[in-house]
């Protein structure tokens, strides 16, 4: 392709780009979800807290299913103002205890209802989130109020696989993480830095 061409092309890409940008006026925090089956969910929403923070936003983060061991990312963030509730019961097929993994879910939820109502957050990360409803720990009927109740400027962002259809219905924005390739399948084991 010849240089005149491809300014021609460019051209009209700009275009079309900058008519979508000025048509975009509207000024609110969106709700986000980072779902299926691939690696990355959480990593995405890190990212997003981190260039949350560096814009000096204000960040907080509930975390379900994850257990005590050492996380990368609050040992980061926590540094930087970012509160971290975290369940702490690990990953339910190791607890395999529905009645305190309930428990468990409900006692951080309710510091996460805190955090959706509080103006001074920017951003709110649910991680893992999705299984809470999925598995029926929380209501969903609770969930979307305090969603579509909270601060208008604050974003949230909802992580985790089998995202509920209402949840991906009143998100602003789905991805779908789809697995192509992990080396966990071809018996990698996990590396702190890395994979957590």
């Amino acid at each position: 392709m010849d240089n005149d061409r491809h300014k021609q092309r460019q051209q009209k890409l700009k275009q079309r780009i900058d008519e979508r940008i000025a048509a975009a006026n509207e000024v609110r925090g969106i709700l986000m979800v980072f779902t299926s089956n691939g690696k990355g969910k959480t990593t995405a929403a890190f990212g997003t807290a981190t260039r949350a923070v560096g814009h000096g936003l204000r960040v907080g983060v509930i975390q379900f299913i994850k257990g005590e061991w050492p996380n990368g990312e609050r040992n980061l963030l926590a540094e930087h103002g970012v509160e971290f509730q975290v369940m702490a019961t690990g990953f339910t097929w190791d607890t395999q205890d529905r009645t305190g993994d309930t428990l468990a879910a409900q006692a951080v939820w309710q510091h996460g209802k805190r955090m959706l109502s509080d103006p001074s957050l920017d951003l709110v990360i649910l991680d893992e989130f999705t299984y809470m409803v999925s598995y029926d720990y929380l209501a969903l009927e609770e969930v979307v109020n305090a969603l579509q109740q909270r601060p208008s400027h604050q974003s949230v962002i909802i992580t985790g696989r089998g995202c509920h259809r209402e949840l991906l219905e009143l998100a602003d924005t789905v991805t779908e993480m789809r697995p192509t390739k992990h080396a966990f399948d071809a018996g990698i084991k996990a590396q702190q830095g890395i994979d957590w």
